[in-house]
């Protein structure tokens, strides 16, 4: 898929709207709509196709460790972020001194509510706090110690699309003698990620947002060295080494990454989801990642230039996929915007614009209309 033009056909939306809502989730492809109706036409057809079922799962799984570089056994498949996370995180312990967990203040709100979750079982938990839209290297040097089990890190913040030092802190840490996991949900699908250049430990990671899928599908990538050692007391049928033993008076765990699986998997969101990497896949991560440098660089240069103030970083080494905008009335202004046809967003009573492979330099020019439009709900 090299013309961008062909891509953009394949989001219905764009033939009525402008879109710039891809961090809340992508917009949704005819390939995704097509994935369901397969999904349920091998239920109509099949009756009860659970071999056929698992086997979507095992392909939904080397798709993903195909885009982060792992193997395939060291992924698992899980519904949510949460549920992956909160699987690895039963699996560590912290009763002794290397009790703590280092988490920046730029996170999803569910890392830091499975974090401090850990707390009755000992766990001790240190916030680095931001300075402004940015978390400067040397408040981590300070929180990280040889107390510290785990550090926490998103790749790119939802809030304000501040990306953080992933190789510099990974270095750190491991200095340190500390884990390292990375919330990557916000970076899928918007460049190249590669976990063994990363050095990162563990890795978690969606669908919904730049993998252009549906809500009900992530992933958690546990390095394999680790996973023999780690045993989740977060548990499913599916986490079994035999998921037909049926066996109900033992635990025995999958010898891979599938022992941080749950229960039943959400069969129709891995159709969707395989569509989804299947059509990023098509393209490129590199070709993506230029697109979308160029999409939030003509973003900002059109907003700075009509002296709109930027919420984000305005480095691009130091921003990911969305440009955030100061606003005194932001839930006003998204309201406004969506009557003239643009799809946002707002974190922080900022307005978040966060493009894809599918946006283009006319769809900046029709926000940057609109923008103007609502000047003064902006400066």
């Amino acid at each position: 898929m090299d013309d961008l033009m062909t891509i953009r056909e394949r989001f219905p939306i764009f033939k009525t709207k402008t879109y710039f809502n891809s961090c809340s989730q992508g917009a949704l492809s005819v390939d995704v709509q097509q994935a369901y109706q397969t999904y349920l036409c091998d239920w109509d057809e099949k009756g009860s196709p659970w071999e056929l079922w698992v086997e979507r799962s095992e392909t939904a799984r080397q798709a993903f460790a195909g885009l982060i570089n792992a193997d395939p056994n060291e992924v698992a498949d899980c519904t949510s972020v949460s549920a992956g996370v909160s699987a690895l995180a039963s699996a560590l312990d912290f009763s002794g001194a290397r009790n703590e967990v280092v988490m920046s203040d730029f996170e999803f709100p569910t890392i830091g509510q499975i974090w401090h979750a850990q707390e009755p079982r000992g766990a001790r938990v240190a916030h680095v706090p931001a300075a402004g839209n940015i978390i400067p290297m040397e408040r981590f040097e300070a929180a990280i110690t040889e107390r510290t089990k785990i550090v926490s890190v998103t790749h790119v913040c939802f809030r304000n699309g501040s990306r953080l030092d992933i190789p510099a802190i990974v270095e750190l840490a491991h200095r340190k003698g500390a884990l390292v996991l990375l919330d990557a949900y916000q970076s899928l699908g918007t460049r190249p990620i590669d976990v063994k250049a990363l050095k990162v430990d563990f890795l978690a990671g969606g669908v919904l947002k730049y993998l252009l899928a549906s809500a009900g599908l992530a992933f958690l990538y546990v390095r394999k060295e680790f996973i023999p050692d780690l045993r989740p007391t977060a548990m499913g049928w599916f986490s079994q080494a035999n998921i037909f033993a049926m066996d109900i008076y033992a635990n025995t765990p999958h010898p891979t990454a599938r022992r941080f699986e749950a229960g039943t998997p959400p069969v129709p969101s891995i159709y969707a989801g395989i569509a989804g990497m299947k059509l990023v896949q098509s393209v490129g991560m590199e070709k993506i990642e230029a697109h979308i440098g160029e999409i939030t660089g003509a973003i900002k240069e059109g907003a700075m230039r009509r002296g709109f103030n930027l919420a984000s970083p305005v480095d691009p080494a130091k921003h990911g996929a969305l440009i955030t905008l100061r606003s005194h009335k932001v839930d006003l202004l998204v309201h406004r915007l969506e009557a003239d046809g643009v799809v946002t967003s707002s974190r922080d009573n900022n307005l978040r614009l966060s493009p894809h492979i599918y946006n283009t330099q006319q769809d900046v020019d029709v926000l940057m209309d609109c923008l103007t439009k609502h000047k003064e709900l902006l400066v």
